[in-house]
């Protein structure tokens, strides 16, 4: 098949199915290069502008919640963690030892421990009881 066969069966296809064949091919528009160097710098533009109006946004909250934190006597959540970090750390300094952990509610009292005391008393012989009462 000839060029000219060739041309006269794509004439209707796409205007690069030439291109695709082997044709002949176009020049790249000598001013490509400057108009993707100033897209990038609007890009690099746009994200700067991006950037700075979220930092303005994010300390605008923040002002937000430094007013609030100061109406109701609240801590910065930093700070709070770092509070606690060396309230913990504190006690364990010179101990060997895990830290003792606290008592829940509602165990040891002294009014449960007389109540146990009684049971533990009911159980014993008369001369056990008589010596640990005194």
């Amino acid at each position: 098949m000839s060029s000219k066969q060739t041309q006269l069966l794509f004439r209707g296809g796409p205007p690069d199915v030439g291109k695709m064949l082997g044709g002949e091919e176009k020049e790249e528009d000598p001013d490509a290069a400057k108009k993707e160097e100033e897209r990038q710098e609007a890009l690099r533009q746009q994200e700067e502008e991006r950037k700075d109006k979220y930092a303005k946004m994010e300390a605008e909250r923040e002002q937000m919640r430094q007013g609030i934190r100061d109406k109701y006597g609240l801590k910065k959540k930093e700070e709070a963690e770092a509070e606690a970090a060396a309230a913990a750390e504190e006690p364990a300094a010179g101990s060997l030892t895990r830290p003792k952990k606290a008592v829940p509610a509602g165990c040891g009292d002294e009014e449960e421990e007389e109540s146990i005391m009684d049971t533990v008393m009911k159980y014993l012989p008369g001369p056990l009881q008589d010596m640990l009462k005194k």
